[in-house]
């Protein structure tokens, strides 16, 4: 099969052909139908992500349809899933409190088993996938990848975030926009902060309520906007300034959702630990999300009442994906890539 390999850091992928994946006893063997680019691949491209070595198949938000299905496997040749990035075991005490996505034996292909940049991928424990309903399409599904699902935990099962509230959201990329995309569907008032002037227009053209260019005065003008400072901001970048910035928009007993990669050279970082303290503030971390989820999220966009359609820029073909990467070195423009051509 063809894949796309990590061979050096910082350097295009290796497009080759590879032996096709054997099929897991308790899973399933996907041909991939799509494949979302995150900002996540970018940190094992570049060297950051602990877990990412050359030799690496990455891609983590993936839709396929079931070619092989093993003697345990609870779906069947044909059957068209999509998976969360996390796969989680099942049985440890995590996972049996319904917390599977902080599963203490988490299996992760496109980081340390071979993922979907490639025409198939192996999906061991298939428990955790769901299936695709018609009403969605593979490259929708696989844009929801690991930036919508971990939006929508971020909100419901850590923020709690109520209508009526203000949503702050640092950072309108892939998993900023899914944040702001869902706070409005849940009845939110969205205030979008960005360095690109572009992304913050396409926000706003999606029904948002406020835009801010990041800048010294970022926390200052969401307070003003708001009224006294957002509920819930949520920081979609991983990187000190939006991190402060987002501690310091909040109002008094604000909730600030971590929700951006801290990695590599931004893993420890500078907190105003004093926005916390004197603003009383709860301070949540999110990583994916349950498994078990999927259908509240996916019955949401079934029922109309939110479309994650506008998250999605291009699509684009399997050698594309080294310039996708490259792309995250710098600002990016609006939406996310997703690979559906897996034979250029």
């Amino acid at each position: 099969m063809r894949a796309a390999v990590l061979r050096e850091y910082n350097a295009p992928l290796s497009v080759e052909d590879v032996p096709d994946p054997d099929c897991p006893a308790d899973g399933v063997v996907l041909k991939t139908i799509a494949c979302g680019v995150c900002r996540s691949d970018w940190h094992g491209w570049v060297g950051e992500h602990p877990r990412v070595k050359p030799g690496q198949i990455g891609g983590h938000e993936y839709c396929g349809e079931v070619v092989e299905a093993g003697p345990d496997a609870q779906f069947a040749v044909g059957d068209r899933l999509v998976a969360p990035f996390i796969l989680s075991c099942g049985t440890c005490p995590q996972c049996r409190s319904g917390a599977s996505n902080t599963c203490l034996d988490q299996r992760l292909p496109g980081f340390i088993e071979p993922g979907a940049f490639a025409e198939y991928v192996a999906v061991p424990r298939d428990f955790n996938l769901a299936r695709l309903p018609d009403e969605i399409s593979p490259t929708v599904a696989a844009g929801l990848g690991c930036r919508v699902t971990t939006a929508w935990h971020a909100l419901t099962g850590r923020a709690a975030l109520a209508p009526g509230e203000w949503l702050a959201v640092h950072g309108t990329g892939g998993i900023g926009l899914s944040a702001a995309l869902l706070g409005r569907a849940m009845g939110a008032h969205v205030v979008v902060v960005d360095v690109v002037q572009e992304k913050l227009d396409h926000a706003l053209s999606l029904g948002m309520d406020a835009a801010v260019m990041a800048g010294e005065d970022t926390a200052e003008r969401i307070r003003e906007i708001t009224g006294g400072g957002a509920h819930v901001s949520v920081e979609a970048l991983g990187i000190p300034a939006t991190v402060n910035n987002s501690l310091r928009c909040l109002r008094p007993l604000g909730r600030h959702v971590q929700v951006g990669l801290p990695t590599g050279h931004t893993a420890r970082m500078d907190v105003d630990m004093s926005a916390i303290y004197q603003g009383n503030l709860a301070v949540y971390g999110t990583r994916g999300m349950p498994g078990w989820r999927y259908p509240s999220l996916l019955g949401l966009i079934v029922s109309g009442q939110v479309d994650m359609a506008p998250l999605i820029a291009r699509e684009v073909g399997l050698s594309d994906v080294s310039d996708e990467l490259a792309a995250f070195n710098g600002p990016t423009p609006p939406g996310v890539a997703v690979v559906t051509d897996f034979t250029r």
